[in-house]
Order: structure tokens, then sequence, then C-alpha cells
């Protein structure tokens, strides 16, 4: 049934693109909308799949009218005579409008402007979100095998759906659902082909690699100029609320077309991000040729592994590997042998250098901004004056699109046995992380047990009950606390002293992994414990800790985040590192802007810090505490110093001050020691440290009666 379904919407798109009247999608999409909430579940699949065929056909009418028209109506070049130039220039202009207006009203059955849907529905279309109706129709009728089709493939590219991920479990466990079902009805061909080849390649199956690189990058351009194609849409005004004077004739051209060619440049992000993500993969296209020229070296064909390297080479001119690889292959091929770039990357490259050339003078004399989607840009093509911008731009596309392998480049975290459980691509973001093994057992009980012996409910908060929620006790214990009430004699010093040492751990993971090189200081340590109050659970709707950003005040209205006080703006980098697991609730989770649509959750367990970058692109909240007691070290990061943590420079002069004054007290005891003349054979006088242990355990002892022995030997 799914491969009929799949069968229908293509005949369908096919039959859209054919003279007849092609029914607006927007409209179809609305009243399909409208059937869905009124419960009319044969009504809103019918009109929701022709929406999708509508969509689907009139992309593919825009398609062929601008490949046909761009072949009817060409720009010829030549020279112009003196007073022939608007003719010469706009002449060609016009008989590409009249072809296109002609072209797409034969197709579509009406007025091309009859199809000029809002901003709101069409990233609907973008987003799949059709799919997401016709799941739950298609269900209601029975058709199960249509649903699961639908369902997946509004899933593939929502992958953070938290209702539809359910929904597809539940299709998984359902008699009748086969696997085949489980279709991407909107799957791309390059992502499928890219996919198998690279499996293939990391498999050394390289005769299988070739093949299946060659039809990804096929494919891909292909599919780039379809994207380039559909650039050449109509005007869309970035403002349209505030009525601003037009600008005259050639402002609005040259406008027109630098956000033609903007659109344009940005296609190559388009396909080489894959649906469901939000980074594209770096170097998409030579990518291809860098994995094709190693494939082809390896089953023997040096001549087309020359040809892969020499186009791998119009992108990076100087690359010294590839560099000494043409030179190898013109060495086994002889130096006779011609060796040429392919001519479909030829006029890729060329095409893409002149429009960026053209999109930079605009920039430069006309005003605007340009994100350049490439990284293989060569220097000499920017404006002098926009060369440190772009190298700004550059490094912020690179630190976004870091994956692991990236990053084991840096060389490995300087603590052992620590694992990277998550990443940012595994957690649909960026700047995100999740380390395990950071703690031990043990060392999670001993902090644990210094958040009881503490006891001081509220300490940074100064409140019992919590700040964000009236169902949940709070506790917390700052490490100037923790090193005041161990000198005091209240908590075990070694405890107090790994709270240093394990908030120290993780400022040096996070450190190496972020911002190698670049110094991580303290900007707050606070020891914190959510407890659910058992008697205010029921019918509890809050969560723990609502979504926020740690260094701006979140707008999810204005889907902006506004980096101004009482926010904690000089904050870089956040880490949370959990204690315990035996409570209910209390997971961390990551949201877009709006602060709803969930993007990664993180189960809190000992030992697992999580850490991210403390800006807008990490809004953040806690899912509520519904029983037990859940304990984590929450960890501030800035890279400016005189924002640093001052508690803990006290703190650390306490440990510094208790490791003077116990070393003294040990020279005192050895000099005792030697003065009693005692003899070798009396029993040693036990360790400060056996005295601390068994005095802790005994209450009736008055503390204050033998200071230095109470104190541990520090090894700080």
């Amino acid at each position: 049934m799914a491969s009929r379904l799949c069968l229908c919407l293509l005949l369908a798109a096919a039959a859209a693109t054919s003279p007849g009247r092609l029914v607006p999608y927007d409209l179809l999409y609305a009243d399909g909308v409208r059937a869905y909430f009124a419960r009319d579940w044969a009504r809103a699949a019918e009109l929701l799949q022709r929406a999708l065929h509508s969509y689907a056909g009139l992309r593919a009418a825009r398609r062929a009218c601008r490949a046909a028209c761009r072949r009817e109506a060409a720009f010829l070049g030549g020279p112009l005579g003196a007073g022939r130039w608007e003719a010469a220039l706009f002449g060609p202009v016009l008989q590409r409008a009249d072809c296109l207006q002609h072209c797409l009203r034969r197709r579509l059955g009406a007025a091309p402007s009859a199809h000029r849907a809002s901003r709101t529905i069409r990233r609907d279309f973008e987003r799949r979100e059709p799919y997401n109706y016709l799941q739950v129709a298609f269900f209601q009728l029975k058709k199960l095998d249509q649903a699961v089709s639908a369902a997946h493939t509004f899933f593939v590219a929502n992958p953070q759906h938290l209702q539809m991920r359910e929904d597809i479990e539940k299709y998984r466990r359902m008699s009748g659902v086969r696997s085949d079902n489980f279709r991407d009805l909107e799957a791309t061909p390059h992502w499928e082909a890219y996919e198998a080849g690279v499996q293939h390649y990391d498999a050394d199956e390289y005769l299988q690699a070739v093949a299946r690189l060659e039809e990804s990058l096929t494919e891909a351009l292909s599919a780039l100029e379809e994207c380039r194609a559909l650039c050449e849409g109509p005007w869309e005004d970035e403002d349209d609320e505030e009525e601003e004077m037009q600008p005259g004739l050639y402002e609005a051209i040259a406008a027109h077309y630098i956000q033609v060619l903007k659109c344009r440049q940005q296609c190559v992000l388009e396909i080489a991000t894959k649906p469901g993500r939000i980074s594209a993969t770096e170097d998409f296209i030579p990518s291809h040729l860098d994995l094709l020229q190693f494939a082809y070296d390896q089953v023997g064909n040096q001549a087309l592994a020359a040809e892969c390297a020499a186009s791998y080479l119009l992108f990076y001119p100087t690359d010294e590997l590839m560099l000494e690889k043409m030179n190898q292959y013109r060495t086994e091929l002889g130096e006779d042998t011609a060796v040429a770039a392919r001519e479909s990357i030829q006029r890729y490259v060329q095409r893409s250098l002149m429009e960026k050339k053209l999109i930079y003078y605009a920039v430069e004399h006309l005003g605007g901004t340009f994100n350049d989607p490439d990284l293989w840009t060569p220097d000499e093509l920017i404006p002098e004056n926009l060369k440190e911008k772009h190298r700004e731009d550059q490094e912020k596309q690179k630190q976004e699109t870091l994956d692991v392998e990236e990053r084991d480049k840096r060389g490995p975290l300087p603590f052992e046995d620590i694992a990277v459980t998550m990443d940012s691509h595994q957690m649909n973001g960026t700047q995100r992380v999740v380390f395990d093994r950071v703690l031990t057992e043990s060392e999670c009980k001993d902090l644990l047990r210094l958040t009881k012996a503490a006891g001081e409910a509220g300490d940074g908060y100064r409140a019992r009950r919590s700040p964000h929620t009236p169902h949940e006790r709070f506790e917390g214990l700052t490490v100037l606390r923790a090193m005041q009430l161990a000198q005091n004699g209240d908590v075990d010093w070694r405890d107090a002293k790994l709270l240093l040492q394990a908030s120290e751990k993780s400022r040096k993971i996070i450190e190496s992994y972020f911002t190698p090189g670049k110094k991580l200081h303290f900007s707050f340590t606070h020891l914190v414990c959510r407890t659910a109050v058992d008697e205010e659970q029921e019918g509890r709707m809050d969560l723990s800790h609502p979504v926020h950003a740690d260094n701006c005040l979140l707008d999810p209205e204005g889907q902006e985040c506004w980096k101004e006080p009482p926010a904690y703006v000089y904050r870089d980098y956040s880490g949370i590192l959990y204690l315990n697991d035996d409570f209910q609730g209390g997971g961390l989770f990551f949201t877009e802007m709006d602060t709803v649509t969930v993007t990664a959750k993180v189960h809190p367990k000992c030992g697992r810090l999580v850490a991210f970058s403390s800006g807008k692109e990490n809004p953040h909240g806690v899912w509520a505490v519904s029983r037990g007691r859940r304990c984590a070290i929450a960890l501030w990061y800035t890279h400016s110093q005189e924002h640093a943590e001052q508690e803990r420079v006290k703190a650390e002069e306490l440990i510094e001050q208790r490791a003077v004054e116990q070393d003294q007290a040990d020279r005192e005891e050895r000099q005792g020691a030697d003065g009693s003349g005692r003899s070798s054979s009396e029993p040693p006088v036990p360790s400060s440290e056996t005295r601390y242990t068994s005095r802790r355990h005994r209450p009736d002892l008055d503390r204050t009666q033998h200071p230095k022995e109470l104190r541990a030997r520090d090894e700080f």
C-alpha cells in the first residue's frame, strides 16, 4: 500500500505540471486542516494529499518553465551600441518574463499570482507539516500502511517532535505493520546514495563506494540546479509590516537580483543538510571528490583518481596533501598524460565565484550582509573592509558545525576513562555535549554525604522552598560555605575538598573540549539538591526549573534572547555534574527558542556531566522532580577573568591555610615523639586522618578540645 501511495503522489505531481487548472496548495491545505479539526477524516486525507500534489506540481512547473525559458529567451552577450544599452539589457529581460508568464499560466491553468502562499504556509510545507495531519487521518480511516508512511515522512524531518516519536514507537508495536511501511515519501536521492557510499567507503568496499558516491554527486548537482531555479521567484520583502518608500527602478532590480544570487549560494547548504538535521555537512561537494579520488586510487583507476584530485584542487588549490597526490598520479600516468578537472565541477566553481564577486560588490557598495556558505572562497575575492567579518563568520560556522572527528584532532580529554556519550549532532543543536564517568560511585556518595551534613536549605537563594516551584524544596551549598563548615568541623574536610576537585575536573574537561588553549574561569559553583514535596505532587503541571538561557533574557514570542542585565551576560559555558539517579523526573531538556519544541533530553546519573554554551542557542529547563531528591553540581564559566568566582579564591585560601596548619601540627607531633625517647618497638601514634575518622563517629566528644586532631591531612 505504501508503494502505491508513493506512486500516486508521483503521478499526481506529474499530472499537476501538465495543462489544466492547478488549485493553489495553500487553499487546499487550509480546507484540509479545517476538515481535520471537524473530524471529517476522509475529506481531510483527500484535501491534504491534493495540497501536497499541488505544492509538488507548482515547484515542478516553476523549475520546468525557468529551464525552458532559459533556452527560449537566452540572454545573448555582445557589444552594446551607443544609446542601445537599455534595449540590449531589458529587452531579453522582458522576453524572459513574458515566456515565464505564458509557461506558468499554461501549466497551472491560472495566473501565477494565485499561487503566492503566505510565509507561514510555505514554512509548514517545508517542515512537512501536512504529513502530521495526514497520518492521523489515515489512522482514523484504518489505512494503517499509509498512516505509517505519512508519520515516518514527517518524523524524518522533525526528529525532535516528541508526540510523533511516541506514535512511531506505537506503530512499530502494532500487528500488521511491516518495516517497509516506514518510508520517507519525500526522500532525496542524493542523501540515500551518499550515506550508502560512505558506508562502503568506511568498510573498504571501494568499488561499491565509487558507484554510490558518483550517483550521489550527480544527484546532488541536479538538486542544486533545481534549488537555484526556484530562487528566481517573487521578491521577498523581509520587512512586510512597515511601509517604506519603494526603491527606484535600478535599485529594485539590483536588490532583487542580489536576493536571487544569495538564495542560489545558500542552495549548497540546503542540499547538504540531511532532513531532520540542523547543520549542513561541511564541504559537501568537495568531500565527494576527496572520497572519490581515494576510492578510485584503491581500485587501481589512477586516471579517474587524478581527475577527482584536479577537481578538488579547484576548491582548495594550495592543499598540500592533494598536490602531493596529483604529482604521484602524474608520475604514474606519465607526464604527457593530460589531467583536467571535470567540466561539471569547473562550471560549478566558475559560476559560484562569479556570483560571490557580484554579491560582495553589492554588500560593499550598496549595503547589506552575506553569510558565505563555503569555506573554500578565495581570500582575494573578498573586499578588504569585509575580510575581518568574513573570517568571524567562517570561524562561527566552523564552531557550529564541529563534529566528533574534528574534536578528536584537538587531542585527548585531560582525564582517562571519560566517555563522550552524546555530542551536538546527537543532541540536535550546537555547543552541547554529555560526558560519562567523570565521578566514581564512591565519589558521588561522598558528595551526597556532604549535602546531608551541610543541611543548609536555600543557601545562595535564601529560601527553604524552591524559587522556581512550590512543589519542591531547594538546598544549595557554595564552595566557600563547604570549606567554612569543614573548618568548623561540621562536615568532613575530604568531602569539602572533593567538591572543589570535582568542579575543577569538570572545568578542565569543558575547557579542553570547547575552548582548547583559551582559559575558562569559574563564574559560580553551586551544589544543589531539589526534593519533591510528597503531599504537593498531585495534579502538578509546572517544571522544576522553567526554560531559560544562562546569559540572556529569553523572549519566546519575539524569538530573541536579550543579552542585558539582570542576565549574567558574562557567562560563556555551563555545566551540570550529576550525583544520583534514585528519584523520578528531574531530567534536563533543551528546546528551540519557542521554549516548547524539545530538541534533546539528558537523564541524570552519577558521574554524568552535561556541558553547553550559555547563550540563546541553548535554551534549557528541568522537568519536575516528582519523587525523591535530585542532587547535582551546577557550574558556570566565563572567559572574563574580572568575573571569576571570588568565593572560590577564598575557599582555596582556606585549604592552603589548613595545609600550613596541618604541616605545623605534624612537625610538633614528630618533635614530641622524638623527645619522649619511645623505642621503635612501641606502637606508632595513629595518623591525624585516622584520628579524625574515629572521632567523626563519636558525637559525644567535644570537637573544640582538640582542633588540630580534627583536621585531616590535606593533599590538595
